[in-house]
């Protein structure tokens, strides 16, 4: 829903980037691959040890690192195949690690073992989002728009770490449950979408 909402302000910001990181030699997959274990650094050295404030700034900056790869691709006026396909991969790595990083904090050193499981539940329901997406794709069934996209989950996610890093009470609990909730729906959506693309479609068959 928000990549939806703000993806024509957020152009105009990561787009000068894009072509600044392409004038010094790096590519979108480097790019892709860069942030990808910047994230995945974060989230188990700074969110996994229990920093949640200095974790959730480090996974930030990186995550960032993801839009600026669609921003080179469309600077140098292409993008690949394989890049979309190790793009959705890392995606999936850096998600795996965030809430999993979460998970471990809330079970280890938040002692909170219902903290623990909302982000198993962001996390797994969050996988499936994506992955019915995809699946869809590959049938040629079209679908766009979600409650709760990776946006949204990293949103949530890192806030709720974040100020749960500073202090404030209930902070990650509320984020995450939201989530969860939001997850769990999305999975639901995602299905009907898949099947109502499939009835069009086959209802613009000729008989």
């Amino acid at each position: 829903m928000l990549n939806a909402l703000a993806r024509g302000a957020v152009s105009r910001v990561t787009d000068p980037v894009g072509r600044a990181l392409l004038r010094v030699g790096l590519t979108p997959d480097a790019v892709t691959v860069i942030g990808t274990a910047g994230v995945v650094a974060g989230a188990v050295f700074l969110i996994g040890a229990g920093h949640l404030f200095w974790g959730t700034m480090a996974v930030t900056v990186f995550v960032f690192f993801d839009l600026f790869d669609g921003a080179m691709a469309r600077a140098r006026g292409h993008g690949t195949d394989f890049g979309v396909v190790l793009d959705a991969s890392c995606d999936r790595i850096a998600d795996g690690a965030l809430f999993g990083a979460i998970a471990f904090a809330a079970f280890q050193h938040l002692h909170n073992p219902s903290l623990a499981i909302a982000a198993l539940i962001c996390l797994t329901a969050g996988q499936v989002v994506s992955y019915i997406k995809a699946r869809a794709d590959s049938v040629d069934l079209r679908i766009t728009g979600a409650l709760a996209e990776r946006a949204e989950r990293n949103v949530l996610g890192l806030v709720g770490a974040g100020l749960q890093g500073i202090g404030v009470p209930y902070a990650l609990a509320v984020c995450l449950w939201v989530l969860a909730a939001a997850s769990v729906f999305t999975v639901v959506q995602r299905i009907v979408q898949v099947k109502r693309a499939y009835v069009r479609r086959e209802a613009a068959q000729p008989r």
